[in-house]
């Protein structure tokens, strides 16, 4: 005989399941987005026209259309990027502002400025790695030097004659050019300007012989005939580049160089929201618009974990530190 109180029992233990099964089943999905404000700031930490802006402005642009929020881009160059990423440290942390950070920012600065206004370990929070870009190394279309391994040659012929352009004393592009001189023993003189486009544009004239900085950069310049592309710093050849071959297997085995660049917000951001414009971030990363637009130059996509972007930027620090510390590199 049933016990008057069974047919309630399996109800109330049936009723318990099915409630259980969907809070574990639906949840999760339901779980609501952060509030992100309607109005959030890009801060490229230098000029415009460098590949930092560029890659910023895309990835701002991507984030607008997928958000539907207004992205407004903030360029505040100096000192290498440190001064607008010292301000950007002390920036709200309610999501409101992204920064595109870079190799530079992240992973060389803290070599070269000993008094830097933030830490790129603990001032920051790793949003998403956005993109790996190689660097090309390219001399102006008068130049004599033909290939690589010409350029070689007549740098270690002439010690001192011939001078490289960067970006900023301490930027991406001098310390890459301090590696190959280390790697390669040539002497070069280094003339620092006050941005990308401005030491480009003085190689592009013949003021200058070389430079050796970011692809998107150069790319254009590259097609157009009027910059000669000699090597890549990859440890693949590029796509776009196919013709052009790469320091290492120009003779000089293990060369790789390339420049990164990621999104992070301040310190303090709550995870949620980390978290949230990471998978946005990586979605943009994805789509065939964001494909087409790094494709074009030159950079490789590269989505990944908060996490792992974290461990890629503790990584690079002592690296590059070897480097900076063999070529004497000092702040301005």
């Amino acid at each position: 005989m049933t016990h008057p109180n069974a047919s309630r029992t399996r109800r109330h233990f049936a009723l318990s399941a099915l409630a259980a099964l969907a809070a574990f089943s639906f949840g999760p999905a339901q779980a609501q987005a952060p509030q992100i404000p309607k109005t959030v700031k890009m801060l490229i930490p230098f000029p415009p026209g460098g590949s930092t802006d560029l890659l910023g402005r895309a990835v701002g642009a991507r984030l607008a259309t997928q958000l539907g929020i207004t992205v407004v881009i903030e360029n505040k160059g100096g000192a290498a990027g440190s001064v607008g990423a010292g301000e950007f440290a002390r920036m709200p942390t309610d999501g409101s502002a992204l920064m595109m950070g870079h190799i530079g920012t992240l992973a060389i600065n803290p070599s070269i400025y000993p008094k830097l206004p933030y830490d790129p370990i603990k001032s920051f929070a790793p949003v998403a790695l956005v993109a790996r870009v190689p660097n090309v190394l390219v001399v102006n279309e008068k130049f004599p030097a033909k290939n690589f391994k010409e350029f070689i040659a007549q740098a270690k012929a002439q010690p001192g004659r011939l001078n490289y352009s960067s970006g900023g004393n301490g930027s991406a592009a001098h310390i890459t050019m301090e590696f190959l001189k280390q790697e390669t023993g040539v002497f070069m003189p280094h003339i620092p300007y006050r941005g990308a486009a401005p030491a480009i544009s003085d190689v592009l004239g013949g003021q200058v012989e070389t430079i050796f900085t970011g692809s998107p950069a150069l790319i254009a310049h590259i097609r157009s005939g009027r910059l000669r592309a000699l090597a890549v710093s990859s440890d693949k050849r590029m796509a776009q580049l196919p013709d052009v071959p790469t320091v290492a297997e120009s003779g000089y085995p293990g060369f790789e160089a390339d420049q990164w660049y990621g999104v992070v917000a301040p310190a303090g951001t709550p995870a949620a929201i980390v978290a949230f414009y990471n998978a946005e971030i990586n979605k943009a990363l994805n789509s065939p618009e964001m494909e087409r637009a790094l494709a074009t130059e030159g950079a490789i996509p590269t989505p990944t974990t908060p996490q792992a972007f974290g461990a890629l930027i503790a990584k690079e620090i002592p690296r590059w530190a070897k480097v900076i510390k063999a070529g004497n590199v000092k702040a301005d």
